[in-house]
């Protein structure tokens, strides 16, 4: 009985190695961790009995499985900055990014932080037609405001800016509500905003969302950030392809962000889903990247401080400012 209950939780925990071959494989690797755990305790069963071997091999599959989700050195707590080497004589911005869940059964707590932190830029999701109406107490502070109004009930992706937005080819919204561009000036020098929210992994459309979104994501300027809920862990076959069609540096680790709304919030950091992730190109430096409390959403929020390399490393868009305070577009 030990033997078949531990063939049967190895069987998803191997298959999600490999979601390069077909997305339902992908679909397992995000929950390795909970399968490693799973495993490693039907391990322990059976190093109580004559299959003691099998215990063995196990228990090592199970502790080789959970160290490539959790490498140690990139095991943040959360409410805990990760500070990175960076310049001290350029501008540092802040980039604030929160799913908002488009039922927030406590919408106070994220508008209180939208105002404590006082980002330059904010990334949202699930902007449902409720929120719009709430988000109009932050207009005044942020002028700028790019809209994809898509479902009324779940909600779009929108970027709210202190800075002015630039008209420049590729920037809008996606004919889809999970993914939009904004051209930001941030003292002159014009840098890409994109805000994520990916669908679901497979049997959704989350890799086919990934594949026709990786034209645009190769067109990105060296000076772009991404931010989201990307519906995605960082191991995982749809988020890695993500990472290297937009050739984004390599994401700093922040551990759980999302558990579902039915369970505790507090068992989020021992089974929540890492799924909020925050990417930059490599003409920008990263300073201090950071989980912030709970805001109300099923989701932590994310606060990113960066700033732009002096030196130009490459070619930079076209740009001119934007005639209005919002927009709305498609591309």
């Amino acid at each position: 009985m030990g033997l078949a209950v531990t063939c049967v939780v190895s069987l998803p925990l191997v298959g999600g190695f490999f979601g390069w071959l077909h997305p339902a494989f992908d679909s397992f690797s995000h929950f390795r961790v909970h399968l490693a755990v799973l495993l490693a305790l039907c391990a322990v069963w059976l190093l109580a009995t004559r299959v003691r071997l099998h215990g063995v091999v196990a228990l090592a599959l199970a502790g080789g499985a959970y160290s490539t989700a959790y490498p140690p050195a990139s095991w943040h707590s959360e409410a805990t900055a990760t500070v990175l080497p960076g310049a001290n004589d350029q501008p540092v911005y802040r980039l604030l990014h929160l799913n908002l869940q488009w039922d927030n059964p406590a919408p106070e707590k994220a508008l209180s932080l939208i105002a404590q932190v006082d980002a330059d830029v904010i990334t949202l999701d699930e902007v449902s037609a409720p929120w719009r109406e709430r988000l109009a107490a932050v207009w005044d502070a942020y002028p700028f405001r790019l809209d994809c109004h898509g479902d009324p009930k779940f909600g779009s992706v929108m970027i709210l800016s202190r800075r002015p937005m630039l008209e420049a080819e590729g920037s809008g919204c996606r004919k889809y509500r999970g993914f939009a561009v904004a051209t930001i000036d941030f003292a002159g020098r014009p840098v890409e905003v994109a805000a994520v929210h990916l669908a679901w992994p497979w049997p959704k459309a989350q890799f086919r969302e990934v594949r026709e979104l990786a034209p645009r994501l190769s067109r990105l300027t060296d000076d772009a950030i991404a931010a989201g809920d990307f519906n995605s862990v960082p191991w995982s076959a749809a988020f890695r392809t993500f990472v290297r069609e937009g050739e984004f540096a390599e994401p700093e680790r922040l551990g759980p962000t999302w558990i579902h709304d039915t369970l505790p919030k507090g068992m989020r950091r021992l089974a929540g889903l890492e799924l909020d992730h925050v990417l930059v190109k490599r003409g920008l430096r990263l300073h201090d990247i950071r989980l912030l409390d709970d805001a109300g959403s099923d989701h932590l929020p994310v606060l990113t401080e960066f700033s732009i390399r002096r030196e130009r490393l490459s070619g930079q868009v076209a740009v001119a400012r934007a005639g209005g305070a919002e927009r709305v577009g498609a591309f």
